[in-house]
């Protein structure tokens, strides 16, 4: 399981008109903190990796806590490859002792 911080609901835009089809785009993006595995020692990484997650049409902005992905964020693409489209799930809270 890949543990993801969202930090803060603040967004993105970028707006305007593709050069190559000349439709115009709207695109809304979040910023989020992956807990990756390290590949030499196999274990969670000391800091989490940044990357960015395009939000669906009119979708809102993930709150401020913890996250792993939905099953249906792996998927198959056009060309036959594994690919990835982050969809977070809200991770369940841990009981305090």
């Amino acid at each position: 399981m890949i543990k993801i911080a969202i930090t803060s609901p603040d967004i993105r835009e970028m707006k305007g008109t593709s050069k190559t089809s000349g439709k115009p785009y709207h695109m809304r993006i979040q910023t989020a903190h992956a807990f990756t595995i390290d590949p030499a020692s196999g274990s969670v990484a000391e800091f989490p990796d940044k990357f960015e997650i395009a939000l669906e049409e009119g979708q809102a902005p993930y709150p401020r806590g913890h996250y792993t992905l939905q099953p249906s964020a792996v998927y198959v693409n056009r060309e036959g490859r594994m690919d990835v489209r982050p969809r977070l799930a809200p991770m369940p809270a841990t009981p305090k002792a």
